[in-house]
């Protein structure tokens, strides 16, 4: 029975910012969500405040609101839109929260709105750690011995039931946050105390551990009529204790003899039954590998990250199915969209091997914990496809970029066999290279799977890998071993440094002997029925499954995984490249290998490549497909990095050259431009040792900011006020050397300001102009950044508009570019200059209505920006206010500081909107999951250099009626300065957080990465315990606009983003 007639008008709520534990796999599951539903003709609103997805996209719902997700904010806008249901199994956790709480204060009862699709019995049933504990007693599936506990009493009272070690977990947290193994009584203890302030409930299970056996995932579909089907099974390498999301999962699972995968494929069905969840379900289960025990470990009621997983590895999709099952179709009466011709009954057939492997940020938080536990780290995941385990685990390695070209970390050469050892014991990142070296080293499978407990299937497959490499090194490379090799997954490039041969001498050798790879189809029925998909993978196989078309065609290079700095903003201007080259008359293929996003969805391109985005992979489907261009504007640095190997191999770049790219990337040549061009920027240079750098700064003067050459989002850049810093910058944070020189330059004192534009080289349209919130010497990425800059004088402005020009004209731009600018008050400077999208493209293109990257492919194509009929200063057009905020994800790793710096640390945003701009910074503050504090207590400590310009911002917190307590220093300048205040030093006010004596902790850091200083305490104890911290001052001042917003009773409305850019207005 399909689509019910009483429902015109649905709601979906979105998951908000990308976060560690909730990232671009519900932009994925979302946008399909809306598709789903808006095909049978129901009108679709969308609450999200994430302004860098494609589900936020005009074309995706018809009706989107850019709003905080807050109780009031989803009340107000069911009272405005009053749909008939709300869907919230596609915004994660975050949605099924919200759910939870309308429901409980009577939203959904007082608005006649259902909750579609998944029930809020289903949702307690499951998150709820007592209820789920009862119900899974009742229909007699074994969980490990557990214990709900609110206090710590209970959770000593537990160990005279269980002993150590034991697994903490909050109930309704992400990613596991606040959680644990605890080994010892004093981390237990620890553990407990946080998780219970984690959890919103303040409610924690305690429960035995079951560290070292397998852990196994279903995911899983049931309709209304009670039909179930597993869309696929998955394994993860690393054994129980270690989060999924950190860990190394395949698909399908390989170690399980049939026996035990029916038995728990039995189990995953009658869970779901009993749970009575409509929709996609994913089930993880222990298994004990010496027996055939096996125990429940959490059933997630909704599309999961492993979701989006399961749909990429099965050619399944999960969310519009789900969509489509909470509508009231049932799985017999729906087709796999992917396949065009089986039943959404009938269950995938793998006949390839799926590798997911995370990426996580630690390469640019040296001083983070990196040992993996029961807390996700990772802030993204590469998957690959290919014939055996051996391939994919390669082709996965290489994806997460990073100059891997093969499962070894050069660093571990030098090892002894104990120090590998200790490695491995560590849990770290580094695990897999670890285990590959310890085979290196002589030791055996068996002495590894008792260290680890991982499988000795998995093992051994290393160990094959390690076989391999010994093969060709220890014999004359003969054709036989490097064609084995090739099939394996080795890399050209690895194959050449182990044999020691030439790349040319290799691919001649390859061509001449036909070793060359094929594409096969992602056809999930193993061959057996007819499929029709657009979604290949390459192995070395005998036949192809490609169909190679005579269009004219454009690839687009993708930006791989979701990092620090290059998150989902890459993949929205990917997604819309791909849609205006469509437009455009072309076949549009896309090569990416991020699994959580829309870009590798099946039905965006036309023909999709799930590959590493390294250069021999990018080569094989250029030559394979005869493409007629190809695009690296969208794809971040990732695909950026790729331009010269690209250009150097005579392939046509779509847009700005790779001369222009290179000269805007090399600081040195660039300064020569700019000079030329009559535009001011910061004086500096590159050193290569600490005396060059001290004799470049004697010239020029502290402060400096010091960065690596070439770097992605700020990664180890600092501000430098003495030599001692300058020191210890070069000693730890880089390896200073002629190969790699550091960057020095004068550090501009004043506001920052971001420009993105489109340019054909001639003529420009500027969209909008940017100015942060907080001063430069703080990354673009974690500042609150506010469109239009209204606080700009006009000449300001004119200049800015002038040097993009000049610039864009100069570097013969084509397409996007994006210019970072500082104003020290009396002149302008220009900082950077990306000829690429850049992470506003998203915020700029919602907010000014111009289809940034439809305009840039269209230039790109040959089009002018006269045929747009858009001005040059669009920027000036504006009627609303749009303030863009940074999120943190700084409480899943410990040890990082949260001090902004010129490192960028955030991993989302969100986005205030309003026509006013008070109500709009309001906005973002409270999106962002900031509390708006009216009254408590103050605690400021900040460094000499900022003494000056914290007085007027603390003397606001007075008059509002803040008490404030501050350090010794800090206390003794306010009060001479008649700011009434108290003295508490650092350590007791450590103490003061702790017991809740204390609400909002401002502190500028002095060094910002020594962890063993006060200041980092502070801000580290602020943070665990949830404290509002402000290490920038204006941020806190913009805080205070907040409050006042709140305070003074302003009535804040929610409108669809039609609704803001219905006014246009010329803006005075």
């Amino acid at each position: 029975m399909p689509l019910r007639e009483n429902l015109k008008k649905v709601l979906i709520i979105g998951s908000g910012p990308i976060i560690i534990g909730q990232a671009a796999e519900f932009d994925y599951s979302g946008t399909q969500a809306c598709e789903a539903i808006k095909k049978e003709g129901i009108q679709t609103v969308l609450v999200n405040s994430n302004p860098a997805t494609i589900m936020t996209d005009k074309n995706i719902a018809d009706k989107t609101y850019i709003e905080p997700l807050t109780v009031e904010s989803l009340e107000a806008i069911i009272g405005r839109e009053k749909p008939d249901g709300v869907l919230a199994g596609f915004g994660g956790q975050t949605a099924l929260n919200l759910a939870m709480e309308l429901n409980e204060i009577g939203v959904f009862k007082k608005y006649n709105v259902e909750l579609l699709g998944i029930k809020t019995e289903s949702i307690k049933n499951a998150e709820d750690r007592e209820s789920f504990k009862n119900l899974m007693n009742e229909i007699d599936e074994p969980i490990a011995v557990s214990e709900i506990a609110t206090n710590l009493e209970e959770c000593k009272e537990f160990l005279d039931k269980v002993n150590l070690p034991i697994i903490i977990r909050p109930a309704y947290t992400l990613g596991g946050t606040g959680g644990g193994i605890a080994s010892t009584y004093e981390e237990y203890m620890e553990i407990c105390e946080n998780g219970l302030e984690e959890s919103p409930i303040n409610q924690i299970l305690l429960e035995q551990s079951l560290a070292g056996w397998k852990e196994l995932e279903y995911e899983i579909m049931r309709d209304k009529k009670d039909n179930c089907m597993v869309v696929c099974n998955m394994e993860n390498l690393d054994p129980v204790g270690i989060h999924t999301g950190d860990s190394i999962v395949v698909a399908p699972s390989q170690t399980l003899n049939d026996r035990e995968y029916q038995m728990l494929r039995r189990s995953a069905i009658k869970i779901i039954r009993t749970l009575k969840i409509e929709g996609g379900c994913n089930i993880q289960f222990a298994l004990d590998p010496n027996s055939n025990r096996y125990m429940v470990i959490e059933v997630n009621p909704r599309v999961s990250r492993s979701s989006a997983l399961a749909s990429k590895a099965a050619g399944y999709p999960i969310a519009k199915i789900a969509a489509k099952i909470a509508l009231g179709y049932t799985l017999d009466e729906l087709k796999n969209y992917v396949t065009g011709n089986s039943s959404a009954l009938f269950e995938p057939a793998l006949d390839y091997c799926v590798v997911k492997m995370p990426k996580w940020p630690f390469d640019k938080f040296k001083t983070a914990n990196r040992t993996l536990k029961t807390q996700m780290k990772a802030t993204g995941e590469v998957m690959a496809i290919d014939r055996s385990f051996e391939s994919a685990l390669l082709k996965a390695v290489i994806s997460l970029e990073g100059k891997i070209i093969g499962l070894k970390l050069d660093k571990f050469e030098n090892m002894n066999k104990d120090e590998v050892i200790e490695k491995i014991n560590n849990q770290d990142d580094e695990r897999l290279f670890a285990l590959a070296e310890a085979l290196r080293k002589g030791m055996n499978i068996d002495e590894l799977h008792e260290l680890t407990k991982i499988d000795k299937w998995f093992l051994g497959g290393i160990n094959n890998i390690v076989n391999m490499e010994n093969e060709l090194t220890g014999n004359v490379p003969n054709v036989e071993a490097i064609q084995k090799a090739e099939i394996m997954g080795f890399t050209d490039e690895y194959i050449c440094k182990l044999i020691g041969m030439k790349l040319e001498d290799l691919k001649k050798l390859r061509e001449v002997n036909g070793i060359k790879c094929v594409y096969k189809m992602v056809d999930t029925c193993s061959g057996e029925f007819e499929a029709k998909t657009s979604y290949y993978y390459s192995c070395y196989d005998l036949e192809s499954d490609n169909v190679i078309s005579n269009n004219k065609k454009i690839l687009v290079i993708g930006s791989g995984p979701i990092r620090i700095g290059q998150g989902i903003e890459f993949d929205y201007c990917c997604v819309n490249g791909v849609w205006a080259i469509k437009k455009a008359g072309y076949e549009a293929i896309i090569i990416n290998n991020n699994p959580e996003t829309v870009s590798t969805d099946f039905d965006i391109s036309d023909k999709l490549y799930f590959e590493p985005l390294y250069i021999d992979d990018v080569m094989n489907v250029i030559n394979e497909e005869k493409v007629d261009g190809v695009i690296v504007q969208f794809g971040g640095q990732t695909a950026l990095n790729l331009s010269k190997k690209l250009s150097d191999r005579g392939v046509n770049l779509l847009g700005t050259s790779f001369e222009s790219i290179d000269l805007a990337e090399d600081r040195e040549k660039f300064r020569v431009l700019l000079k030329e061009l009559d535009i001011n920027s910061p004086v500096g240079g590159s050193v290569t040792s600490l005396e060059e750098a001290d004799n470049l700064v004697a010239e020029i003067g502290y402060p400096v900011i010091v960065r690596p050459s070439y770097v992605i989002g700020g990664r180890a850049m600092k501000v430098v006020y003495n030599y001692e810093e300058l020191c210890k910058y070069l000693k730890d944070a880089v390896n200073l050397s002629k190969e790699h020189p550091v960057l020095v330059d004068k550090y501009i004192v004043g506001k920052e300001i971001e420009v993105d534009a489109i340019s054909d080289g001639e003529d420009l349209i500027i969209p909008g102009i940017m100015e942060h919130i907080e001063k430069t010497g703080v990354h673009s990425g974690d500042s609150i950044a506010v469109y239009p800059a209204s606080d700009l004088p006009e000449n300001v402005l004119k200049k800015i508009e002038d040097y993009t020009v000049k610039i864009a004209q100069k570097l013969n731009v084509k397409g996007l570019l994006n210019v970072q600018y500082a104003f020290d008050g009396d002149k302008v400077y220009v900082i950077e200059v990306n000829p690429r999208a850049s992470r506003t493209v998203p915020i700029l293109s919602k907010v000014t209505n111009i289809p940034m990257v439809e305009i840039a492919v269209e230039v790109m194509l040959g089009k002018k920006i006269k045929d747009f009929h858009y001005k040059q200063d669009m920027y000036r057009y504006s009627n609303i206010y749009a303030v863009k905020m940074p999120i943190f994800s700084n409480k899943k790793l410990s040890g990082v500081d949260v001090a902004l710096g010129p490192e960028m640390k955030s991993t989302g945003e969100v986005l205030g909107v309003d026509f006013d701009k008070d109500k709009a910074i309001y906005k973002a503050f409270k999106a962002s999951g900031v509390k708006i504090l009216q009254k408590g207590n103050l605690y400021v400590s900040v460094n000499d250099i900022d003494k000056k310009t914290s007085l007027n911002v603390i003397k606001k917190y007075g008059e509002l009626g803040f008490s404030i307590s501050a350090s010794s220093g800090t206390y003794k300048f306010l009060s001479e300065n008649g700011v009434k205040c108290s003295e508490l030093d650092l350590d007791t006010a450590v103490e003061y957080i702790k017991d809740k004596k204390i609400d909002i902790v401002i502190n500028t850091a002095t060094q910002g990465y020594n962890t063993t200083r006060q200041g980092f305490m502070l801000r580290h104890t602020a943070l665990a315990h949830d404290k509002i911290v402000f290490t920038c001052l204006d941020t806190a001042n913009a805080y205070i606009d907040a409050i006042l917003t709140e305070k003074n009773g302003e009535n804040i409305e929610y409108r669809t983003m039609g609704e803001y850019l219905q006014e246009p207005a010329l803006r005075s």
